[in-house]
């Protein structure tokens, strides 16, 4: 899933206003912000494979680091006390641990049977969403724009930075999402680790875009809490 795990990002500043919606939506990014360093690296592996769905043209071979069930309350634990630390936010490290969790959940709907539940382990979870096209569109789509709603209705602009902040990244995961259904599978997995790797210049976009923001009905300070 691609559009899903942001707009838990988006959703979660409804439940945690204090928390600024970079870290928010690094929590369900987590796994796959990981991901290609793990590959990079030999960790972990991937194959292009056209037609291993109908959807992505990706068997994700081998990746029990960043997203086993395991793993990933692993580090949603490290990434929530970490929060936790650092702000004294209790909500806030709640929903972080909830985000980083959530990635495997919707994985396990989107992907076929490849998602281990620890590392090593021979039974693999995932109930082939992306087996269909108009299901996976119907299903992100709908999560995406319900998460923008959610993060709208949650704050406001304060300036013009503000505005054009938020459309610009709708605009542009929009185009990603429609270029890597309709465009041709990655020359290569080392392509693909590198091109991935470009998720995290997300971070300090959504940041940015939460500085320029307010809680909605209250005055000029930012909506961003102590992380």
């Amino acid at each position: 899933m691609f559009l899903g795990h942001f707009a838990v990002g988006f959703a979660a500043k409804r439940a945690a206003p204090r928390a600024s919606l970079g870290t928010l939506m690094m929590a369900p990014l987590l796994p796959d912000l990981l991901w290609p360093i793990f590959l990079l690296v030999g960790l972990e592996r991937v194959r292009i494979d056209p037609g291993n769905t109908a959807f992505t043209p990706l068997d994700f071979a081998s990746y029990p680091y960043t997203h086993s069930l395991l793993a990933t309350l692993i580090w949603a634990g490290l990434f929530a006390a970490l929060y936790r630390a650092r702000s004294g936010y209790d909500r806030g490290a709640i929903l972080i641990a909830v985000g980083v969790v959530s990635h495997w959940v919707l994985d396990v709907v989107s992907h076929r049977p490849d998602l281990p539940l620890v590392p090593g382990g021979a039974l693999r979870l995932g109930l082939g969403l992306w087996n269909s096209v108009t299901a996976t569109l119907v299903v992100e789509i709908a999560m995406f724009a319900t998460g923008i709603w959610l993060y709208v209705g949650t704050t406001r602009a304060r300036n013009r930075q503000g505005r054009l902040a938020l459309a610009g990244v709708v605009l542009v995961l929009g185009g990603i999402y429609v270029g890597n259904l309709a465009g041709p599978p990655p020359p290569s997995e080392t392509a693909l680790a590198l091109v991935a790797l470009g998720a995290w210049l997300f971070v300090p976009w959504f940041y940015w875009i939460d500085r320029n923001r307010v809680a909605s009905g209250t005055g000029s300070a930012p909506t961003r809490g102590e992380a």
